[in-house]
């Protein structure tokens, strides 16, 4: 990560604002920080304490005014989807603490925490990494499933993610069992369409597939059982949709196939 960057973020807050870059995206920088957005000069000493602070770098091949405008839009997007989000029932994600569209940043629940044994971070896609001696165990069948839940959640709501990869979701530990949480809808829509739903579940299923390819089979079985739990408790309304959805998904599976082999 650029130090130019880590400087415009750090001119950008007060002073004494600490930020930790934790991880860099082609549209966003992510930083965690002990103090909060709207209580800066206050001094945090609890380092357990952190919140996520996004920001959306200036891109220099753009023309100003298009790059801000571009920002201005893509933050406040990504602010109204994560507040809509949140008052959804059951689906989990991290709560929107302030937005600042005008310097492209979003300040955020900080969610997950270290993985025994030095695993990394609490993505899932760290946690599956962890479980590759026991990869078929009743825990990691309840945690996908939960994660197949939880997208369902999702798509029931005529919301989808844009960006479904086992590093986009975070696993927070409840003390007897891993919460998952969607996180980062930086491409996040509202949408009714199948063919959108399904593109999140193939994005879902080629990024099971690439980094966990030895158990990607029963790990994809479980996320489905999890994600029709959600739809087959609506009725048969929920029970037509589901079937829209799955039709749709083979179809952007096969075409994705077909790309696949002609290159």
């Amino acid at each position: 990560m650029s130090q130019e960057i880590i400087s415009q973020v750090s001119s950008y807050l007060t002073s004494n604002v600490p930020v930790i870059p934790i991880s860099q995206g082609a549209e966003a920088v992510v930083f965690t920080t002990t103090i909060h957005p709207y209580a800066p000069s206050n001094n945090n000493t609890d380092e357990s304490i952190k919140y996520i602070l996004k920001y959306r770098p200036p891109k220099k091949y753009r023309h100003p005014s298009i790059d801000k405008a571009l920002t201005k839009h893509r933050t406040l997007s990504e602010s109204r989807i994560l507040a809509k989000l949140s008052q959804i029932s059951g689906l989990h994600v991290p709560k929107l603490i302030a937005c600042d569209v005008y310097n492209g940043c979003i300040w955020i629940e900080f969610l997950g925490e270290e993985l025994p044994n030095g695993s990394g971070f609490s993505s899932l896609k760290n946690y599956l990494w962890m479980c590759v001696l026991d990869p078929y165990s009743k825990m990691v069948e309840d945690t996908l499933v939960k994660v197949g839940y939880q997208i369902g959640l999702l798509h029931w709501n005529d919301y989808c993610h844009g960006d479904l990869t086992t590093s986009n979701v975070v696993l927070q530990n409840s003390g007897t069992h891993w919460e998952p949480y969607l996180i980062d809808f930086g491409l996040g829509s509202a949408s009714t369409l199948v063919e959108d739903k399904g593109v999140d579940l193939y994005v879902l299923e080629r990024a099971v597939n690439s980094t966990h390819s030895r158990y990607a089979e029963k790990y994809s079985q479980w996320l489905m059982q999890g994600y029709k739990e959600v739809y087959e408790k609506q009725s048969k309304k929920g029970q037509n949709k589901l079937r829209d959805v799955l039709k749709r998904f083979e179809e952007v599976r096969l075409r994705g196939r077909k790309r696949s082999m002609l290159g």
